[in-house]
């Protein structure tokens, strides 16, 4: 446990602090903590997820995506999806897996994003095909 959350529990038992107050304060050290937490590799947390795609295809030639998507973008998506209606994330679900993809985005929460994320920073994937490679990372 955190000295700040140490801090509060301690304000809030001496009845310094009312209950709301305590979960408000405890709600803002939540969501400073995760950035202030280095992380395995160098010291330093991740601040993208790269998407790089080498191909050769004999119908379209030679292709190659480089994609590097903010993670601090992917944070605040997450965050602001508590402001989107029901209605409308039940609806994004359905289209979701129309597509094949079954996820729920009802589900998703800002402290299950940075288990994600902290997860992506151990990880690295390569594809590799006969003229395609394709490798996912954080960096």
């Amino acid at each position: 446990m955190s000295e700040q959350r140490r801090q509060i529990l301690q304000m809030l038992a001496e009845g310094k602090i009312t209950a709301d107050e305590a979960e408000r304060l405890l709600t803002a050290v939540e969501t400073e903590e995760p950035d202030a937490a280095p992380a395995a590799r160098g010291g330093k947390r991740p601040k993208f997820l790269r998407l790089v795609v080498d191909a050769n295809d004999e119908y379209s030639g030679e292709t190659k995506v480089n994609i590097r998507v903010p993670l601090k973008l992917l944070r605040a998506g997450v965050k602001l999806a508590v402001f989107v209606p029901p209605q409308a994330l039940e609806r994004a679900n359905q289209e979701l897996v129309k597509q094949g993809v079954p996820v729920d985005l009802t589900e998703i929460k800002p402290n299950q994003l940075e288990d994600l994320v902290d997860a992506l920073d151990d990880l690295t994937l390569d594809v590799d095909q006969t003229d395609t490679k394709v490798r996912i990372y954080c960096e």
